[in-house]
């Protein structure tokens, strides 16, 4: 079984032909809404590739919440744990370029409330064979907490350390498996600026420090990892983006079930990989996220 341990969000989303820069304004050519926040995409990705899976998390007593839950609810996804506060439900502003490029604005609201005993409360239920997945979009005390009790039980646990925040490096640090994209890895290594060389070293000395797989997501190149001493890549489908909204949250929740199945290594990341990919041909974080099926016929 997954747990999610995470945000849980409404997404708002306006298209244009192309990203405004600083200070313009730029004619839209549609608005959608769509459920979001990275713990739920996450652990609707995990539900849809096939994995029982728990969502912990917040939301508020407004319009938004129903559907926020939606697609989880429709999915058979455990809401026990989501409890519901006086706060607004999180939302996320999302502009997405002709390109299939964004830009997000993400205001926490109901999912700032997810304190540390909601933490312990995620975590008590778990059996060393689960598997825990956390992200950045609460609080950084009630992360750190649900990775200390994970660690105390003996479960896997899996963080992917977005969005960067001061405490992004800190918390990354004290997961099994720690998954990034190649922006947030320069802040987990320290460094900035570093060629895909250098990468991998950096990759392989975090690896020998910490014992803890390293997950570096690298867009249309695919995905390079660390794990149990070995280098290892995987390739994701050539395709043309319409949005790459959700694409990194499906790769996380596609890898997680797919390790928690006990699916190989090497098989996982490729599995994952090609997941992210077809996450991108269609708009919208949770939407978009394909069905195992799906991502079966294109391995």
């Amino acid at each position: 079984m997954i747990t999610v341990f995470g945000s849980i969000n409404m997404d708002l989303i306006a298209t244009t032909a192309r990203l405004p820069k600083p200070g313009e304004t730029v004619a839209g050519t549609s608005f959608s809404t769509a459920a979001g926040g990275k713990g739920a995409n996450q652990a609707l990705a995990a539900r849809r590739a096939g994995a029982t899976v728990q969502m912990a998390g917040a939301v508020g007593k407004d319009s938004f919440a129903d559907g926020a839950l939606e697609l989880l609810k429709g999915a058979g996804t455990d809401l026990s744990l989501t409890k519901t506060v006086s706060e607004p439900t999180g939302t996320a502003h999302i502009l997405v370029g002709g390109d299939g490029e964004n830009v997000i604005v993400v205001v926490a609201s109901a999912n700032a409330t997810v304190d540390e005993a909601d933490a312990v409360k995620a975590v008590d239920g778990m059996k060393p064979s689960d598997t825990l997945m956390l992200q950045l979009e609460i609080p950084a005390a009630s992360v750190e907490k649900a990775l200390t009790a994970a660690k105390q039980k003996g479960v896997r646990s899996v963080i992917n350390i977005a969005p960067l925040t001061p405490d992004a490096a800190r918390l990354g640090r004290m997961a099994d498996i720690v998954i990034a994209n190649e922006t947030e890895f320069e802040l987990l290594a320290g460094k900035s600026g570093i060629g895909s060389t250098e990468r991998e070293e950096a990759m392989k000395a975090l690896h020998a420090e910490t014992g803890q797989t390293v997950i570096v997501t690298l867009g249309a190149e695919g995905v390079v990892a660390v794990h149990e001493g070995e280098i290892q890549r995987a390739k994701g489908l050539k395709i043309e983006p319409v949005d790459t909204v959700g694409a990194g949250d499906t790769f996380c929740g596609y890898l997680a079930a797919s390790l928690d199945a006990g699916i190989a290594f090497p098989d996982a990341l490729r599995r994952a990989a090609v997941a992210g990919s077809l996450a991108c041909l269609k708009s919208g974080a949770q939407p978009s996220i394909p069905l195992a099926a799906d991502v079966a016929s294109r391995l």
